[in-house]
């Protein structure tokens, strides 16, 4: 079989230099979408991180670290279906099932949850892990984020909703972000007008696309095709337009004032929530949604998100999700958020020029060095000992401080160029 190669000279299939060159750069290329993180990057990421976490727990949020790499089943349970697409799936050549690079991990919090909920007092779980997408969305070129988030399961209630938004916002403030807007919506409005207008699941599917594209035209030929009520009619058609200050939502309780228990009991939960919040936080700009079914196929009720001025899309976002844990066992109403700690790193100002001060120890010396070199690693500091080579300069190493001995001690000196 090797007959066709019988003529050719060594030299003759020896690659060109060319495509040798283009071999060696295609191996620092990535995938579209992942990036790497240099050392700097990733201290700062690291500080903000652990900083965020700490903040958590001073709340009663415990953290937890789901699998990267899980079952579909787990990763598709309750918010899964929604990111399908989003998920890389392969076999698992132990057990032969499918498996999947988890592009969320709200689902495995849940299955978390299930596990360890003994009683019935609600619990709080927060983590940070990176996850992984099949496709970047639509603004954000970012395919492997560092999601962080926190959970509260257990409680149905608006005060768990409101005390997840004001974790958001704690989370927000000590990443130091400013000019947070705060947006509003209830899925629950639209899922209940659609069972109130007895649309089958393929009609509601087909109606809630044209209200997150707010199409006028294609809402007004469904609306016109489908044997609707009337008197439910101009309440769908005026959802997209329901939408501004918190004071739209009395304009929709008389709007909607025709609609089912369960269209007015949503609305009545997020007129509860929109004053308390603002009364909260009277500075902050709070805007209403009615038309925006922000994870509808996922969330049940209250959604949220937080934007800030020159940001295409939300940097953090959330709502409830209740009983996620059902596939698990544990049918608990839920709440919570996420955010990318990239995008909040990138976002705030604390979170620069952070790096710790370095310090440049000697190969070698006398007089307790290695002591010395000891104490300041246990308080803390940053210490490079050098291995002796020429090139180990203070620049080199990016140290900002030598370890000196003067007079018998080892004392740290600041470098001058």
């Amino acid at each position: 079989m090797f007959s066709c190669l019988s003529g050719l000279s060594p030299k003759s299939i020896t690659p060109p230099l060319s495509d040798i060159k283009m071999l060696n750069q295609d191996r620092w290329l990535l995938p579209e979408g992942i990036e790497e993180i240099f050392p700097d990057e990733a201290e700062r990421l690291e500080g903000l991180g652990r900083r965020l976490i700490d903040r958590f727990r001073t709340w009663g949020y415990r953290l937890v670290a789901p699998p990267m790499v899980d079952y579909l089943d787990s990763l598709m349970t309750g918010s899964g279906h929604e990111l399908d697409f989003q998920t890389l799936k392969f076999p698992d050549p132990v057990s032969g099932r499918l498996m999947g690079l988890r592009a969320d991990m709200t689902p495995q919090v849940a299955r978390i949850d299930a596990r360890t909920a003994t009683t019935r007092v609600p619990s709080r779980l927060c983590y940070l892990g990176a996850v992984i997408r099949a496709v970047s969305g639509h603004l954000e070129k970012n395919r492997n984020p560092l999601q962080i988030g926190a959970e509260l399961f257990g409680h149905p209630g608006k005060a768990a909703t409101e005390e997840v938004i004001c974790l958001m916002f704690e989370m927000l403030l000590q990443a130091d972000i400013q000019r947070v807007h705060l947006d509003l919506g209830h899925v629950g409005i639209y899922r209940a007008l659609a069972r109130q207008a007895g649309l089958s699941p393929e009609r509601e599917e087909r109606l809630f696309d044209v209200l997150q594209r707010k199409d006028a035209t294609d809402l007004e030929f469904l609306l016109s095709e489908w044997d609707i009520p009337d008197e439910l009619v101009p309440m769908i058609r005026l959802l997209p337009d329901l939408h501004g200050p918190l004071e739209i939502l009395e304009e929709a309780r008389h709007k909607l004032g025709a609609g089912s228990p369960a269209v007015l009991e949503a609305l009545g939960e997020l007129i509860s929530l929109g004053f308390s919040l603002r009364a909260r936080y009277p500075d902050l700009p709070l805007h209403v949604d009615l038309g925006e079914l922000r994870g509808y196929r996922y969330h049940t009720g209250i959604v949220f998100a937080a934007f800030v001025p020159g940001e295409g899309s939300e940097i953090a976002r959330g709502g409830r999700y209740d009983d996620i844990g059902r596939a698990f066992g544990c049918a608990r109403p839920a709440v919570g958020f996420s955010a990318d700690l990239k995008t909040l790193a990138r976002l705030g100002s604390k979170v620069r020029g952070t790096r710790s001060p370095r310090i440049l120890a000697p190969a070698s010396g006398e007089g307790g060095l290695e002591s010395r070199i000891k104490s300041l690693r246990e308080e803390g500091h940053v210490v490079i000992r050098s291995l002796g080579a020429d090139q180990e300069t203070p620049d080199g190493l990016g140290c900002d401080q030598m370890l000196v001995l003067e007079r018998g001690d080892w004392v740290v000196k600041e470098y001058i160029n």
